[in-house]
């Protein structure tokens, strides 16, 4: 085997296949050449077998015969292609002609493998549609990345060594790897797609792939389509079928921002989805099964917006479970400065501008601001200073503003953190600090989730 044919058998090792074959002998000859290299194989003798296979459970490729008894490969195919099946399907014959092969590729086929063959040319075409579906996906989700996107946004780790950080740090690594849908909580432009980047970056699941959806963004009429897919002519203007974002992101994570601006039909749908694991794409008769971790985020207060009629209760329930708040960047005060220098650098090499240094006066003015945008704030004002080429302290509010309106709690929680930062997370010593229990922080920071 050459280093093409390791190159693309290496795509097969978390791939599931489904051989459909009426004789025995091949289909034991298909099924032992591909279990060593898959994840997951699974054999139907015919196209009723298959089509029960197919209901359970989706699966990435499908090796298809095509005379077979009853029905041919090629007329079913074309029928489950109308029904919104989306697996790539490689056709295998002894009969073939170029008409056939037309056939086949109308039909849906992604690959066509001649009877007689060797093992090392089914193995590479199984690849080679792997490779394929998975450049497809990356594609796609590349241009949506680039379409509009903040590069700053894209950043996968969580800056900072403040205590609020660190300790969301440590839930994160606690959570990775869980499949309970986790509920991100916290005000705008705290991180939080940041923290899901994280939480996917550094788990089982880091090397499929990361989704994320501005639930806000999609017009409520188009939303199911572009969560779930379509089948050719399910709707005016679908010619052609469809992929949908959830099944794009197989084996990965979606992540759902704004999910209290889905419709109350969308959020049903997605309720649906997060029980049983199965999406229904637009004109589909059948359900594909997906393997998905979920990981949602807003900024307003779920449980209110169940109370006023806007948000589902039966959808609240399923997904707070796992609770994350994201820190606002006032909890945060250690870790101003660490940002503000990092968005200088980036900003400054991506714009080609000279950098600008932090002096005494105006870290006095970013540590005095109460960053009411978060983080997303801070990397504006910085932006905005680069292109003119000073900072503008003016614009920012001025000493003692802050806690004149801040809420009680808030002052509480932000004292607690900054006297843990100062004590390096020791909680006995903050507490003699504050003139408080130990009990009262460990109280306190348990209700923080910290």
């Amino acid at each position: 085997m050459n280093g093409d044919d390791l190159r693309l058998t290496g795509h097969l090792a978390r791939a599931s296949l489904l051989v459909v074959d009426d004789e025995p002998g091949m289909r034991n000859f298909l099924v032992k050449t591909l279990t060593p290299h898959c994840l997951f194989v699974a054999e139907a003798g015919n196209t009723n077998e298959a089509e029960a296979q197919l209901a359970r459970r989706h699966f990435d490729v499908m090796i298809l015969d095509n005379m077979m008894p009853g029905k041919r490969g090629l007329d079913w195919l074309a029928e489950q292609r109308g029904k919104g099946g989306f697996t790539d399907t490689i056709m295998v014959t002894a009969y073939a002609d170029l008409e056939t092969a037309i056939e086949a590729m109308r039909a849906g086929a992604s690959d066509f493998v001649l009877k007689p063959f060797r093992s090392n040319q089914l193995l590479n075409a199984v690849g080679r549609c792997i490779q394929m579906a998975q450049l497809r996906r990356e594609n796609m989700l590349l241009r949506r990345e680039l379409d509009g996107q903040d590069i700053g946004q894209q950043r996968r780790e969580l800056i900072g060594s403040s205590a609020a950080i660190a300790a969301t740090r440590d839930m994160l690594a606690r959570i990775r790897d869980v499949t309970t849908p986790i509920l991100i909580t916290g005000a705008s432009g705290t991180g939080k797609e940041v923290a899901a980047r994280h939480m996917h970056g550094t788990s089982q699941r880091a090397a499929a792939p990361f989704v994320p959806i501005n639930c806000s963004a999609i017009p409520a009429e188009m939303i199911e389509s572009e969560l779930f897919g379509h089948v050719a002519g399910a709707f005016p203007g679908a010619s052609a079928a469809r992929e949908g974002l959830l099944p794009s992101a197989q084996g990965g994570t979606v992540f759902l921002d704004d999910v209290a601006g889905l419709s109350s039909s969308a959020q049903s749908a997605l309720r649906r989805v997060l029980e049983d694991g199965t999406v229904r794409p637009v004109g589909a008769e059948r359900e594909m099964q997906l393997d998905l971790r979920f990981v949602l985020a807003t900024s307003k207060n779920l449980a209110q917006e169940v109370a006023e009629g806007r948000f589902r209760e039966d959808l609240f329930f399923r997904i707070n479970v796992i609770e994350l708040r994201m820190p606002n960047l006032a909890e945060r005060e250690q870790d101003i400065i660490e940002l503000a220098k990092l968005f200088l650098r980036e900003i400054a090499a991506r714009l080609g501008l000279p950098p600008l240094e932090i002096d005494g006066p105006t870290r006095a003015a970013l540590l005095r601001h109460d960053w009411p945008g978060n983080i997303r704030e801070l990397r504006n004002f910085i932006e905005r200073s680069l292109i003119f080429g000073r900072f503008p302290l003016e614009t920012l509010s001025p000493s003692g503003d802050r806690d004149e309106i801040e809420p009680l709690a808030h002052v509480e929680r932000r004292e607690i953190l900054r006297a843990l930062d100062a004590t390096g997370g020791n909680r006995s010593e903050a507490a003699r600090r504050l003139g408080v229990s130990r009990k009262t922080i460990d109280r306190k920071c348990a209700a923080w989730g910290l």
